[in-house]
């Protein structure tokens, strides 16, 4: 089965695919720092600007994958857009337009498949519209589809929630498959919290208090959440304590780089929390452990500690999208079998 990675970011997904015996023939990611860590983990640059492309050039494949920006279907995003009067979703001008570009590739390519992932919030953007919209757009283009939001915490000790849409080509006649296309939640997660975190004399020795808060940082992040505790809500950071044991995160997010709220870890003694380090970050998406040494060693990756903490909080949990597309590839080449014999059986006759 060959692929193509598209908005592929530093490529999650393009792990996920690899693992299952796919081959990817084509990527795309805009974002020059992303690209730069894409060909550290992957040996190849991708494609810049997908609106700069002309579908017909894209290689032929057998499944499309693509994380397409979430950002005018994202709560965080939705927000802002509102509070700054600008348009969102399907009338957002600019990346609210990127899911027709996806549309385009799929109706001259026809891949057999293909997996999309975004934010949980996609299917219930401007009152579950924006999602009839894609959805009926997928199946006029041929396809049966079927969705599903995922919760990486079974996989991995973090709260991610992500929607996840796949489809089969019509003609392939693979409609129950695709309805079955999801895996079940696994009896374990595959680490925990513990596992991933650098030791006490490991951060000391890398990192000394590169990694902690700043004294301003923490008495404001502390107000803010202060603030909202009297508005009776439970906006504010989240401070992870020992024991580390079956302890979840929460998402990990792009903007974590500023403070890391979302996920700050206690130190020891009256020392400051700490954010996670890069390599903790990458650990927690569930990367490949032969890649760690560009994240354990700072000097020797390309990019910077604020770019790889962006790129990680827009990336996937990766153990969640080897699954799916474990069961992608099995089902097509189950199927692609099973018409290799019927056309045996046909010469045969």
């Amino acid at each position: 089965m060959d692929f193509i990675d598209l908005y592929a970011g530093i490529g999650g997904i393009r792990f996920a695919f690899e693992s299952a015996g796919a081959d990817c023939v084509f990527s795309s990611e805009w974002n020059k720092y992303a690209q730069i860590t894409y060909k550290a983990l992957h040996g190849e640059t991708p494609f810049g600007d997908i609106t700069n492309i002309i579908p017909a050039t894209i290689p032929d494949h057998d499944i499309l994958t693509a994380g397409f920006p979430c950002q005018p279907f994202s709560l965080a995003g939705v927000s802002k857009k509102n509070s700054l009067g600008r348009l969102h979703g399907f009338e957002d001008p600019t990346q609210g337009t990127e899911f027709f570009k996806l549309k385009e590739i799929l109706r001259i390519k026809q891949p057999q498949a293909f997996l999309l992932e975004n934010v949980k919030n996609l299917k219930s953007h401007d009152k579950q519209r924006t999602f009839a919209i894609i959805e009926d757009s997928l199946r006029s283009l041929g396809y049966h589809i079927s969705n599903k939001v995922i919760d990486s915490a079974s996989w991995v000790p973090q709260h991610r929630e992500r929607i996840y849409i796949v489809g089969f080509r019509e003609d392939l006649n693979l409609e129950d498959e695709v309805k079955n296309i999801f895996p079940p939640k696994p009896e374990r997660r595959l680490f925990e919290l513990e596992d991933i975190l650098e030791s006490v004399d490991e951060i000391d020795r890398k990192y000394g208090d590169k990694y902690t808060v700043t004294n301003g940082t923490w008495e404001a992040l502390k107000t803010h959440k202060q603030n909202h505790i009297k508005k009776g809500n439970g906006f504010g950071f989240c401070l992870i304590e020992p024991p580390f044991i079956n302890k979840i995160t929460r998402t990990l997010s792009a903007r974590y780089y500023k403070d890391g709220a979302e996920i700050l870890i206690a130190q020891e003694g009256n020392k400051r929390p700490r954010r996670l380090t890069p390599l903790e970050a990458y650990r927690l998406q569930g990367f490949p452990p032969e890649f760690e040494f560009l994240y354990n060693d700072m000097d020797k990756h390309p990019v910077s500690s604020m770019q790889l903490y962006k790129q990680l909080g827009n990336s996937v949990s990766v153990p969640v999208i080897t699954a799916v597309a474990a069961n992608i590839v099995n089902v097509l080449m189950a199927n692609e079998r099973q018409n290799q014999l019927h056309e045996q059986l046909e010469l045969i006759a």
